[in-house]
C-alpha cells in the first residue's frame, strides 16, 4: 500500500476512493475530494467563464475572447475561408476551420487516441473519461459528462424547450439546435 507522512495527505487521498466530493465547481457543477483538485480541473479542462455574452447565452474566460464573439454577432467578419466562402471572425477560426476541409485532426487524446480539429473539442471529450456518477439522470439512468449536459438531457423527459427561434417562434432544448435552425431563415 501507499503510505503517507501526514494524516491530511491520507485524508486526502482516501477520498479518490470513496463518494465524498464536497467540492463543486461553479462552472460546470462538477464534484471533486478537493479544493486543490478543483483548480487542476479549472485549468485544464474547466476554466471559469465570468464574461455572459448579451446577445445570446455563451460565456467567456476573458473580455478579449468575449469581443471577438461579439464581433461574429455585428458581422464584423473579416476571414473568408477559400473552400467554402463561410466568414469567421480570427484568423485562429479560420484556421481550425479549414481542417474540416483537409481531414487534419491534430490534437489527440492521451487516453483513448481519438483525434480533433481544435482543444476545445479536445478538452470536451476527456471529461468522457472522468467520473460519471455525479450527472446520472435521474429519470432513466443514462450518464453525461457534465451538469449542462444533464440539464439538456432531461428536458427529453420534461418537454421544456426555453429557447425560441426570434424570427418563427420554434422552440428547442439546446441553444446549438437554435443556432443550426436559425441558419434556415439565412
Amino acid at each position: 500500500g501507499k503510505t503517507f507522512s501526514c494524516g491530511s495527505s491520507l485524508n486526502r487521498h482516501q477520498r479518490l476512493h470513496r463518494e465524498d466530493r464536497p467540492v463543486p465547481c461553479p462552472t460546470c457543477g462538477r464534484t471533486f475530494p478537493s479544493s486543490s483538485s478543483l483548480r487542476d480541473h479549472q485549468k485544464t479542462l474547466c476554466p471559469p467563464k465570468p464574461f455572459q455574452c448579451p446577445t445570446c447565452p455563451k460565456r467567456f474566460a476573458s473580455t478579449r475572447s468575449l469581443q471577438t464573439h461579439q464581433s461574429g454577432h455585428n458581422g464584423n467578419t473579416t476571414w473568408v475561408c477559400p473552400n467554402c466562402g463561410k466568414n469567421l471572425a480570427t484568423k485562429s477560426a479560420l484556421l481550425v476551420h479549414q481542417r474540416l476541409h483537409t481531414g487534419e485532426r491534430p490534437y489527440g487524446c492521451p487516453e483513448c487516441g481519438k483525434t480533433f480539429t481544435a482543444t476545445k473539442g479536445l478538452n470536451k471529450h476527456r471529461k468522457s473519461h472522468g467520473d460519471h456518477s455525479s450527472f446520472t439522470c435521474p429519470d432513466c439512468g443514462k450518464s453525461l459528462t457534465s451538469k449542462a449536459n444533464l440539464v439538456v438531457h432531461r428536458r427529453i423527459h420534461t418537454g421544456e424547450r426555453p429557447y425560441p427561434c426570434p424570427e418563427c417562434g420554434k422552440s428547442f432544448m439546446a441553444t446549438k439546435s437554435l443556432s443550426k435552425h436559425r441558419k434556415s431563415h439565412r
